[in-house]
C-alpha cells in the first residue's frame, strides 16, 4: 500500500485520506497548527497512486487548520474545515484546480465527521452529533444534491461509518447502527436499510452480499465482525481483530472506507494498509 515519501518528513501531516480510485494523499504544512496562528497558509498535497507515482500539487490559501481532504476527478481538490464555528459559512469547503487554485468556497454545515468524494466528484458529507444534518451529498459548487431528511434512516444522529465507492455510499450511524445503502440515481428504493446488532463501528466495507464492520466501544475498538446482509437485517458470521502487517493492533489511526477496502493508517501516520473483503 502506499507510504508518504521521506523527502517530505520534514513537513507536519494535516490529514491524510485514500481516494476513489486508490490513490493515498497527504495535506503538509511547514508545521503543526498553534493557537493565533493566521489564515490562510500555503499547503503541499502529496499523492502517491497505486502504482507507486508520486505526484505534488501546492495548494494557495487554506483557511481550514483542521482540515478533511479529498480529491476531485478533474484532478482538483476539496478541503474543509470539520468545524464551521470559527469561520465564514462561505469559506467552510474550498474547492481547488488541478494547479491548486481556488475556484470556489462553500458550506455544508458543522460538525464534519467524513467527506468523501465519489467518481463523478459529488461531496459526500457525513456529519457528527452536534449537526442533525445527517449525511448529505453536494456538488463541487456547493449545491446539495442529496440529503437523509426524508430517508426513513432510523436513529441517525451520527454518522460513525461512511464509505463512498463508484456513485455509491454505505453508512452505519449512531445510534441504532443499522447498515445503510444510498443510491441517489436509483428511482426505486434508493435508500436501502438492513437491521443490524453490531455497535460502534468506525468503518464499513461491502462485497456482494458480505459486509465487514471495523471499530466498536472500549476494548472492541479494534474488532473486525463479519456479517451476510438478509432481506432485512446483516446476519453475523464471523468476528477477529484487524492487525498491522507486523501483527500489533493500530491503535490510534485513521480509517476510510471504499467498497470492499478498509484502509487504515496509523501512527506516525506515513502509511496505509488496506482489509480487503473481496480478497
Amino acid at each position: 500500500m502506499p507510504s508518504f515519501p521521506r523527502a517530505h518528513h520534514d513537513r507536519h501531516v494535516l490529514t491524510s485520506t485514500v481516494d476513489v480510485f486508490g490513490t493515498a494523499h497527504w495535506l503538509l504544512a511547514d508545521r503543526a497548527p498553534q493557537p493565533g496562528d493566521s489564515l490562510p497558509f500555503e499547503a503541499l498535497v502529496v499523492s502517491v497512486h497505486p502504482g507507486g507515482d508520486v505526484e505534488l500539487t501546492e495548494l494557495s490559501a487554506v483557511r481550514a487548520r483542521w482540515p478533511h481532504l479529498d480529491r476531485l476527478p478533474d484532478g482538483g481538490f476539496v478541503v474543509a474545515a470539520s468545524r464551521a464555528r470559527r469561520y465564514e459559512d462561505a469559506d467552510q469547503v474550498q474547492v481547488f484546480d488541478a494547479l491548486g487554485r481556488e475556484t470556489s468556497s462553500f458550506s455544508v454545515g458543522d460538525a464534519i465527521e467524513h467527506l468523501l468524494v465519489d467518481e463523478v466528484g459529488s461531496i459526500w458529507v457525513g456529519h457528527f452529533d452536534e449537526n442533525p444534518a445527517g449525511i448529505r451529498r453536494w456538488d463541487s459548487a456547493g449545491h446539495l444534491s442529496w440529503t437523509s431528511d426524508d430517508a426513513s434512516i432510523p436513529g441517525l444522529f451520527d454518522c460513525y461509518a461512511l464509505n463512498v465507492s463508484g456513485t455509491t455510499a454505505w453508512a452505519c450511524p449512531y445510534t441504532d447502527f443499522p447498515l445503510v445503502e444510498i443510491r441517489p440515481g436509483r428511482t426505486d428504493r434508493p435508500v436501502q436499510v438492513w437491521t443490524n446488532r453490531i455497535r460502534g463501528a468506525k468503518a464499513v466495507a461491502v462485497h456482494g452480499e458480505r459486509v465487514a464492520f471495523y471499530g466498536g466501544y472500549g476494548e472492541e475498538r479494534d474488532r473486525l465482525s463479519h456479517g451476510e446482509m438478509t432481506e432485512t437485517s446483516v446476519a453475523p458470521t464471523a468476528v477477529g481483530l484487524l492487525t498491522l502487517p507486523d501483527g500489533s493492533l493500530p491503535g490510534f489511526r485513521r480509517v476510510v472506507g471504499r467498497g470492499s477496502r478498509i484502509y487504515v493508517q496509523a501512527q506516525p501516520f506515513t502509511a496505509w494498509g488496506a482489509f480487503d473483503l473481496s480478497s
